[in-house]
């Protein structure tokens, strides 16, 4: 099926002059002024004004909807975002700190950097009672320090825009990056400053890791496996790496024509396998982390397929037709191993039981309105499953709900500030909540490790957020240990 590159925006460019958004003030105060009766408006300026005037119908209803929401204007767009896992607590302060992994995208107007942030969290789960709304500064459990919550504490130079950042999870300082040109690179950031030298920027990374043609979005880390790197790409092949390999010679020499652009030399490994089993670009790939051998991988292509690692030459899995567009994300359940989520061109989520792969288990139309761009199993409740877009929605999905039919799913999506029209996701019991805080299409979003039911979101305008629906829309959900021993998920 011929596919239509432009929906997926392979390179995200910024729509406008990138820079810090527009005050939000300033946004909410313009949204009720009506254009001069001789004016004709462009259709963006009518969506622009449509979606203001959503993200202040949003912003009245947010002490209703979120025990913690923490917004932050990034210098420039970060299409991916991950916590790192450890949390710092502090004797006397009311806050804790958390790490978050970014990288910028800045159009070549600027250089590039791997971004490690600072956020700073209030102890333990907020509840009614406990809860503070800073009308100024939009902020939900506004604790800690006055200058903010969020802070950039370390920045590593990177040879172009980042499509995609992972940590290792056994070694929480060894990152790996996508990057334009279809290597991926490896950075153990405690070898690097805080802050490196303006005068002087090194974009070496600590390995190369070659084997694409072009560029891509998917990055796996084997959770079972140290040291193991998945990748898929645009040129339709999919590299596993084991980063522990004898790597090849340096690959790169200090260039001498710019102090301020240098590279030294650089080791590389060479892919341990590759996969052929796609016919068009592999937008996503995921590691079963309870099998060392079992890999999920989609593309443009719409096909699902399940990989065993030692048999490259061909997929254990097939699924052809699994979404009726390009299918954009694919990850395997957190607790349960023969589950799988997908998003896809067409708007839909679907979750797929590999014991029988004929039809999915679930299928979640009508909420998203734009390509689904990322899945993602929440890490503590086995029902729970997050999901983003083009639509510039957060969507949070209860698979238990189906069979209770217990989801106030109305009051938040009119809260949102969803369009009449589009009210239609109230009829799906599964859908438990919408965040509807970003005014451009989320790049990516994750579920913090540590904390439950907490959420990082960035999108393509700068914004990163940080947030915490409120405890009355998430009760009843089972944490991840009942629900998988229930059976409730399969």
């Amino acid at each position: 099926m011929p596919t239509d590159r432009n929906t997926r925006s392979r390179r995200r460019q910024p729509k406008k002059p990138v820079g810090p958004p527009r005050d939000e003030d300033e946004v909410a105060d313009n949204v009720g002024d009506e254009p001069m009766a001789q004016d004709v408006e462009e259709p963006e300026e009518v969506e622009d004004r449509v979606i203001q005037h959503e993200h202040r119908v949003w912003k009245r209803h947010m002490p209703l909807l979120y025990d913690l929401f923490v917004p932050h204007c990034l210098d420039w767009p970060s299409l991916t975002v991950q916590w790192l896992p450890k949390v710092e607590e502090y004797d006397g302060r009311d806050y804790v700190t958390q790490d978050v992994l970014l990288g910028t995208n800045t159009s070549n107007l600027e250089p590039d950097y791997i971004c490690i942030a600072t956020v700073q969290l209030p102890r333990g789960d907020m509840d009614d009672n406990g809860r503070k709304f800073d009308d100024e500064r939009g902020e939900i459990a506004g604790y800690g320090a006055v200058e903010g919550k969020v802070s950039v504490k370390q920045r590593i130079p990177h040879r172009g825009e980042i499509n995609r950042a992972r940590y290792m999870p056994q070694r929480s300082m060894m990152i790996a990056t996508k990057t334009v040109s279809g290597d991926v690179h490896l950075y153990d950031r405690s070898k690097f400053p805080s802050q490196p030298n303006p005068n002087r920027l090194d974009y070496t990374p600590t390995l190369r890791l070659s084997g694409h043609s072009e560029e891509g979005y998917g990055l796996s880390w084997s959770t079972v496996t140290e040291g193991h790197l998945l990748s898929s790409s645009q040129d339709a092949t999919i590299c596993h790496w084991d980063i522990n390999a004898p790597p090849t010679e340096p690959s790169a020499k200090r260039s001498r024509k710019s102090a301020a652009s240098s590279t030294q030399a650089t080791s590389s490994v060479h892919p341990l396998r590759v996969y052929r089993g796609h016919s068009s670009v592999v937008g996503d790939v995921s590691w079963c982390d309870h099998e060392a051998d079992t890999f999920a991988s989609v593309g443009d292509d719409r096909q699902l397929l399940v990989w065993d690692a030692r048999r490259p030459e061909a997929p254990g899995q097939a699924k052809p037709r699994a979404h009726t567009h390009a299918i954009n994300a694919v990850a395997f359940h957190a607790h349960v191993p023969h589950l799988l989520a997908t998003g896809g061109s067409d708007h839909t989520v679907c979750v797929w039981d590999r014991r029988q792969m004929a039809q999915p288990t679930h299928t979640f139309s009508g909420a998203h309105v734009a390509d689904v761009t990322q899945v993602s199993w929440s890490p503590h409740h086995a029902d729970v499953l997050m999901s983003a877009g083009a639509d510039r929605r957060v969507m949070v999905w209860d698979l238990n709900a189906g069979a209770s039919g217990a989801s106030d799913v109305s009051s938040a999506a009119t809260a949102n500030g969803r369009k009449k029209e589009e009210q239609e996701c109230d009829a799906i019991p599964e859908l438990m909540f919408i965040h509807g805080g970003h005014s451009d299409r989320v790049s990516d979003a994750a579920w913090n490790p540590v904390m439950p039911w907490v959420v990082v979101s960035a999108s393509e305008d700068n914004v990163l957020q940080v947030w915490q629906m409120a405890g009355l829309l998430r009760s009843g959900v089972a944490d991840a240990a009942a629900g998988a021993a229930s059976g409730s998920t399969e």
